[in-house]
């Protein structure tokens, strides 16, 4: 009899634990002490947690799961294996009987004490008849009184709507609504978890609205709900510079990061410290740089500051152990750099024509390059605005280039390649000329595919807009390659154009368009309409990760008026503006790699292939590699959505699903909801297609272009941002100059000096990875599913991707693929995974890895 009863009271009890960060472990400051200190106030009452039944419902309480009582944080663990720095595990003891109450399948959690902290999971170790039940929350809560509703969190399981257990689904309906928050207008509050969408009116009362209009389309950002400028009220208003930063939902925050928000402190650091710096340095001296020589200078110790008082205040604000690198003091010396990875090994490599033709294949901006099918080049302007703008290239100009092939043979052979960045830019030639210290072309460059697989660069045309007759046609010279004499440094000048066309676009488009903003809308309908249980939410989650947040920093400091990259691109004021007509053309089919570069003409179908493409220039370091990766991104996103989606109709019947797709193109990326190409959604091919894009987008295409802006561009002679002065003509003053100082008016022509040490420090900031990067084939909590298929799954995925890693190694090291490593013998490393880096040794400026997300 008593041994029953004693029986009974064991069953009725649940054992598990909680791990927990609190904020201040996420300090600067020694952790040894505010552990201790801090840990008792989640004790007592200041922690509770409430179990939900899985299959028990409470017909008084509107037929949702049967809610257990409140059980406290108990004991601190300590003799537990070691967790994370700054962590905190709780054992806590829930009265529950499973015979009674059924598995429990959520968790309301609810914090009573003053501070926020990150709930990182709950663990219930035997649960009897089941086993181990895990909540992974991954989410900042804040005081109670600061909520509208419970924070509720579910098991790891992965239901689709219509398999959700009947006791959940007001829960997951719940939680959805209050994500959605189309109650609450704002402004909204650091604790708030309301995603909801904007135009981006927040760049700054003289810059135009992008989103919302035909004229200046652009994908959605999230809402912060702040009030309308005064001055200008279709504008949002701007906060107060360094001291408030933008909304964006909670989790959405640096907060994993032991460094607390580093990338924040980063960039307020440039703007507010290292720029000034800059600026009082070019006060003090010339203002140029007047030979390669003095450039490398910033590599050999940097430049050496006066007091600035406005520095030692600013040292004050920031924590010490991060300022110690990002503000300099007086008598320090700035911007003490690592020599770019470009000029490491020969310093004038990347003058030659083989690098600057490898650079458009394997540098930081390889997605622009395609092959020639009409020779001449011609042009998409509108003949009705621009006249005829086809190209004014002929084969007077390559023939002796070919390897004995005329033009048609060569374009038939599929060996005439092009740059063209005439129709991107001649539209606002005549604007951007009107600027102070800006002379700009738009370029063309013709590349022949010679014999050994590599590019040669075969002619440049450099156009200006030419208005006659209300058209706005071109005015165009055409420059061949020269080996010798002051026609030799024309040619370099002619590729320094070239450079900073490519640079601008790169920076604009290729990386904030097509990277940074386009993700945001799907990141937002994700929150919006796809529940933390559904198996498309837990599949795409993880390239997501502080997408939001970098873009909300963007907007504070880099692409707002004045920002960074007005003060070093040469859109200047007009930079987002020309990203948004950009944008008119974006279509999400042709975002996926094999589809972009069959556009491009790099490529070919190919059903033969492991790839479905066959590659005509076969030795494309960021084709062969990207392809690599997408096709088993493809792979795992296909066993994986199998596993829930058995057919074509089960997809249909997902409402989650379908209301998520629905709101992505005709709200997040509204503008556009109207094209043709939309995928209907209706297939499980088109979903794998979709979920396979958006991860290629977040993860591989974002590293591509992210993670080489230092090693290729931190010299800005290789990759200028600017140019401001015309072409030398012969007879003229500047071409006689140019043949005696050639470096000098060189560098006079490109960024001037102010720009560049900027834009230097801020490549370097982007450039590099977190000590806490999660990579590609990685998670940061191996819970995130109880699916054994899924797991199996996964693991698969990441032994694809640590396969991959050994094949680049053996590609970059094969001497017949001369693209891999070039003349600068900088070998391309990008698109490697690092998934099978497991110790966080690839840290900083190491142009490899592809994280999970575009975090930086």
């Amino acid at each position: 009899m008593f041994s029953d009863i004693i029986g009974g009271l064991i069953g009725a009890r649940l054992k598990g634990s909680v791990v927990l960060t609190r904020k201040n472990a996420l300090d600067f400051n020694d952790l040894g002490a505010t552990i201790i200190d801090s840990v008792t106030e989640f004790l007592g009452r200041g922690v509770t947690c409430q179990l939900i039944s899985s299959t028990v419902v409470d017909s008084n309480n509107g037929n949702r799961g049967k809610v257990g009582a409140e059980a406290s944080l108990e004991q601190w663990i300590t003799s537990l294996p070691l967790i994370t720095v700054g962590d905190s595990k709780f054992s806590v003891t829930f009265d529950w009987a499973v015979d009674k109450l059924g598995v429990p399948g959520a968790i309301i959690v609810k914090n009573n004490h003053a501070s926020e902290f990150f709930l990182k999971t709950i663990t219930l170790d035997d649960v009897p008849g089941h086993g181990a039940v895990v909540f992974v929350a991954n989410s900042w809560v804040y005081p109670q009184d600061m909520y509208r509703y419970n924070r509720v969190f579910f098991a790891n399981n992965t239901y689709l709507p219509s398999k959700m257990p009947v006791a959940l689904k007001p829960y997951r309906d719940d939680e959805l609504r209050n994500l959605r928050g189309d109650d609450q207008q704002g402004p909204y509050e650091a604790h708030d978890r309301v995603y909801r969408y904007d135009v981006y009116n927040d760049l700054g009362d003289s810059r135009q609205i992008l989103g919302g209009s035909k004229d200046f389309p652009y994908p959605r950002r999230c809402r912060t709900g702040r009030k309308l400028s005064q001055t200008n009220p279709d504008r949002e208003s701007r906060l107060l510079p360094l001291v408030q930063s933008i909304y964006v939902p909670r989790d959405e925050l640096f907060g994993h990061l032991k460094q607390s928000d580093f990338l924040g402190y980063s960039l307020k650091a440039l703007v507010e410290g290292i720029i000034p710096a800059i600026r009082t340095y070019v006060d003090l001296s010339p203002g140029e740089f007047d030979s390669f020589a003095d450039i490398l200078k910033l590599y050999e110790g940097g430049i050496k500051l006066p007091n600035i008082p406005a520095l030692e205040e600013m040292r004050k604000r920031f924590p010490l152990e991060l300022v110690k690198d990002l503000i300099p003091m007086g008598g320090d010396y700035l911007l003490k750099l690592p020599k770019p990875q470009v000029i490491k090994e020969d310093e004038i490599a990347w003058m030659t024509d083989e690098e600057f033709a490898r650079e458009i294949l394997a540098g930081v901006n390889p997605m622009m390059i395609t092959r020639v099918t009409e020779f001449p080049p011609k042009s998409t302007l509108d003949p009705s605005q621009y006249g005829d703008h086809t190209s004014t290239i002929t084969e007077a100009h390559i023939g002796n280039s070919l390897e004995g092939l005329t033009a048609q043979q060569a374009m038939a052979s599929n060996r005439l390649y092009i740059l063209d960045h005439h129709d991107n830019m001649m539209p606002y030639l005549v604007r951007l000329n009107n600027l102070d210290d800006t002379f700009l072309y738009a370029t063309r460059t013709l590349f022949f595919l010679r014999g050994d697989g590599t590019l040669a660069p075969v002619a440049i045309e450099l156009s200006t807009p030419l208005l006659q007759g209300g058209l706005t046609t071109a005015k165009s010279t055409v420059y061949t390659p020269a080996s010798t004499g002051v026609e030799a440094w024309i040619w370099q000048l002619a590729k320094a154009y070239v450079c900073a066309n490519d640079y601008g676009y790169h920076q604009l488009v290729s990386h904030w368009l097509n990277t940074h903003a386009v993700m945001e809308p799907f990141i937002i309908a994700t929150n919006r309409q796809l529940s933390v249980t559904h198996p498309v939410h837990k599949l795409l989650q993880p390239h997501y990760r502080d997408t939001m947040n970098i873009n909300s920093r963007a907007r504070e400091l880099l692409i707002n008026a004045g920002g960074v990259i007005e003060l070093t691109v040469f859109q200047r004021k007009y930079a987002t503006e020309m990203s948004s007509v950009t944008y008119k053309d974006w279509n999400f089919n042709e975002q996926a790699l094999p589809d972009d570069l069959i556009k491009r003409g790099m490529a070919v179908p190919d059903p033969s292939s492991p790839h479905k493409v066959r590659l005509l220039l076969e030795d494309y370091p960021y084709a062969v590699d990207g392809l690599a990766i997408w096709t088993v991104i493809e792979r795992w996103v296909t066993e994986y959505l199998a596993i829930y989606y058995t057919s074509d109709s089960v997809l249909q019947g997902d409402v989650e699903l379908q209301a998520w797709w629905k709101e992505v193109r005709d709200v997040g990326h509204g503008d556009l909801k109207d094209a043709a190409w939309w995928p209907e959604m209706k297939t499980v091919a088109e979903l794998v297609k979709a979920c396979t894009t958006i991860i290629w987008t977040g993860s591989a295409l974002h590293a591509a272009v992210n993670f080489g802006q230092y090693p290729y561009a931190g010299y800005h002679p290789n990759k200028p941002s600017a140019s401001r002065r015309p072409m030398p003509e012969p007879g003229t003053e500047e071409y006689a100059m140019l043949a005696r100082e050639p470096e000098k008016v060189f560098i006079h022509t490109i960024t001037n000096q102010v720009q560049a040490i900027i834009g230097i420090s801020l490549l370097e900031i982007l450039s590099k990875h977190s000590s806490d990067e999660i990579y590609l084939g990685q998670r940061d909590t191996p819970e995130w599913t109880s699916d054994a298929k899924a797991l199996e799954a996964f693991k698969r995925f990441g032994t694809r991707l640590e396969g991959i890693e050994s094949e680049v190694v053996a590609l970059n090291g094969n001497p017949q693929l001369k693209n891999r490593n070039g003349p600068v013998k900088f070998p391309y490393m990008l698109l490697y995974p690092n998934t099978s880096d497991h110790n966080g040794d690839a840290t900083g400026l190491t142009a490899r890895g592809i994280p999970n997300s575009i975090s930086i």
